[in-house]
């Protein structure tokens, strides 16, 4: 395991938030198979370059990014974003909902240390919903899906949501994301930021560290990456 390098010891780890989708769970294959039959319905065809490009990103965008290669501006939007979340409940809650590697071993230390963790998603709330009863609630301070903020990842608010909500300092906590748009989203909150590639890779200069895998670190990795990180201001 690498040490990080960086600054003096601070205040020290508030908390850890968790990306949802690739980070926490395995579901970015239920969302291509979800994408796939819907573009089946919209007469295209989808393959893995799209859904990297969708990777992260809101499900508005996802919708327009669809119709846009279907070339389909007579079908509309909205239509299209209900079907992917009815698609993604109905996968889920069929199960089963997989962990990613190392994940669950990570949320069990950080909380029975006493650390708050948060879940971030850019996915809606039902999406959210349906993760979590299959992996449990209890893990988490707060969550935070696509319906509780104005403006969602990339923006900074669902880390300051997060944040706020556990009434801690943005730049004490560690966000750990899978994709470059969740990644801009925790830096502009002012979190420091840990990026765990699942589908595409991650710039390392865009984020604090990049590991391959979150069973790669633990919750002493975590504090030690807080308290060598250079103060921002």
């Amino acid at each position: 395991m690498s040490t990080p390098i960086g600054r003096d010891p601070g205040d020290g780890l508030a908390a850890v938030l968790f990306d949802m989708d690739g980070l926490l769970v395995s579901t970015e294959e239920t969302w291509f198979a979800v994408e796939t039959d819907l573009m089946g319905e919209l007469g295209g065809s989808w393959g893995p370059e799209h859904q990297a490009a969708l990777v992260g990103g809101p499900l508005a965008h996802s919708a327009q990014y669809m119709l846009d290669l279907a070339g389909r501006s007579d079908v509309d939007r909205a239509w299209v974003e209900s079907a992917l979340l009815d698609g993604m409940v109905s996968r889920l809650r069929e199960g089963p909902v997989s962990w990613m590697p190392g994940a669950r071993e990570l949320l069990a230390e950080v909380t029975s240390a006493g650390v708050p963790a948060a879940l971030v998603s850019s996915s809606y709330r039902t999406v959210m919903d349906a993760v979590l009863d299959a992996v449990g609630t209890e893990w988490f301070a707060t969550t935070v899906s696509a319906d509780d903020v104005p403006r969602t990842k990339p923006h900074a608010d669902p880390y300051l949501a997060a944040a706020a909500a556990l009434g801690v300092d943005p730049a004490l906590c560690v966000a750990l994301e899978d994709s470059a748009t969740g990644a801009a989203a925790a830096r502009a909150a002012g979190c420091v930021t840990v990026a765990v590639p699942s589908i595409i890779p991650v710039d390392p200069a865009v984020v604090d560290a990049v590991v391959s895998s979150l069973a790669d670190i633990d919750l002493s990795w975590l504090r030690d990456l807080v308290a060598r990180q250079p103060t921002r201001v």
